[in-house]
């Protein structure tokens, strides 16, 4: 069996399993041993977090805990629901196993995979699970060194570096929206980025000439204190609903013709689709949903 695949023993193990998860995908099979589709879908269930391993996979009888199939309006079993940092994503009801697996599919990432590094701010998290890789670029990336190794890796080992100059455009697409709220850039002393432009939900990639010449959601001068991975705390109340930001380095610490960057992370939360205490409580008699 994964291990990233369990079965909640009550109320409480359901909330610390929601808390231990943090940016992963969690997806929380509510279930009852009197229900025959439910039973028909655990071991499709089980399977599926094997295959889907950097998500959280939780099997949740309502019997045995009443409290949170309550404040999850569970009226029916099997549902199934969509958590990222405690914040509920999306639901589904029935068992069928190919609307399940598309339903995963939507919300799954190749960033679930990657270990994520700790925000260090109370309440928010490492943005880098809810990155759809397929829709983010760069501009002026040298192929050796490109993007990826600044987001989505954690060796000290890689970078990303421009190629024909020192100016690069990265943009960066999130898989549902989201607030920024701060940023870490490492990089070196000499060549890390300076002059930064910020944009958001921009319709159409940027290129050099309108990231230089449209307005900007914040502008940021970095010193060489906060390329040692500082936080860089932005304009929370403009960064409110991002589905994309897009990072535009103009120039770096020395003015040399190469800019490099060992790692960026962005921090922030996901905007709450739903919000978990708003719940209303399920009228009825424990087991009556099935």
């Amino acid at each position: 069996m994964a291990t990233n695949y369990k079965v909640v023993s009550d109320d409480t193990q359901f909330n610390e399993e929601l808390n231990n998860a943090g940016g992963k995908l969690v997806i929380a099979d509510f279930t009852s041993a009197r229900c025959p589709p439910c039973q028909r879908i655990a071991p499709t269930f089980a399977r599926m977090g094997e295959k889907y391993s950097g998500a959280v996979f939780l099997s949740v009888d309502i019997q045995k805990c009443p409290g949170s199939a309550q404040q999850n309006a569970i009226t029916a079993t099997p549902t199934f629901i969509f958590y990222r940092n405690k914040t509920k994503l999306d639901s589904l009801s029935g068992g069928d196993p190919d609307a399940l697996e598309a339903r995963i599919k939507k919300h799954y990432s190749e960033a679930d995979q990657v270990e994520t590094r700790d925000s260090g701010v109370a309440g928010h998290i490492d943005l880098l699970p809810m990155i759809n890789k397929s829709g983010c670029e760069c501009l002026n990336q040298n192929s050796d060194h490109p993007y990826t190794n600044a987001v989505f890796s954690s060796s000290d080992d890689t970078y990303l570096e421009s190629d024909a100059d020192e100016q690069l455009i990265l943009s960066l697409e999130y898989s549902q929206h989201v607030k920024v709220h701060s940023l870490r850039i490492k990089g070196p002393a000499d060549t890390g980025p300076k002059n930064v432009r910020l944009f958001i939900n921009q319709p159409y990639a940027m290129d050099f000439d309108s990231a230089m010449n449209n307005i900007a959601a914040q502008e940021l001068t970095l010193t060489e204190k906060d390329l040692k991975g500082s936080l860089i705390k932005l304009k929370y109340v403009k960064f409110q609903n991002v589905q994309n930001l897009t990072i535009f380095i103009q120039d770096n610490q020395s003015g040399d013709e190469v800019t490099r960057i060992n790692s960026i992370q962005v921090i922030g939360s996901p905007v709450q689709t739903t919000n978990m205490s708003d719940f209303k409580r399920v009228a009825g008699k424990k087991g009556e949903s099935e």
